[in-house]
């Protein structure tokens, strides 16, 4: 029990927030990974050090958490381009659901915004994709 206090200490939670940090929209990112692991090695038993295989280990686990969110960026920018030209139903937080074509994509810290009708939004915001009618005449 005295491990978990250590790691909840260090990383500056009560354990009472450690135990609501379970909410399934927290993620674990880079520096929490790397808090956690310079935690491990600091609180390690000296006559019983963790072993290089299970730092190897703990190595490639870092690196495919790097590749995964990278991936995951790449993803979200190739969804926003694919958007554009197309007819959508956002609904901002908060607010009422509007609907407009995408008419470009902007990037707000890295993360890509569509623009509708002159606003910005994010892609999770978007409720329905239709094709856009084309006017023939």
């Amino acid at each position: 029990m005295s491990n978990i206090s250590t790691v909840t200490s260090t990383l500056g939670l009560t354990p009472s927030a450690a135990s609501q940090s379970t909410n399934p929209t927290s993620t674990l990112t880079q520096a929490n990974f790397l808090q956690l692991l310079v935690t491990q090695m600091t609180s390690q038993d000296p006559l019983s050090p963790v072993s290089d295989t299970d730092m190897a280990a703990q190595m490639a686990q870092f690196s495919a958490l790097q590749t995964a969110q990278a991936t995951d960026g790449d993803v979200k920018v190739l969804q926003a381009n694919t958007l554009l030209g197309r007819t959508v139903t956002v609904t901002p937080t908060g607010g009422a659901p509007t609907s407009g074509v995408i008419s470009s994509v902007q990037f707000q810290a890295g993360t890509p915004q569509v623009m509708v009708n002159g606003a910005s939004y994010a892609l999770n915001q978007i409720s329905s994709i239709s094709p856009t009618q084309s006017s023939t005449q």
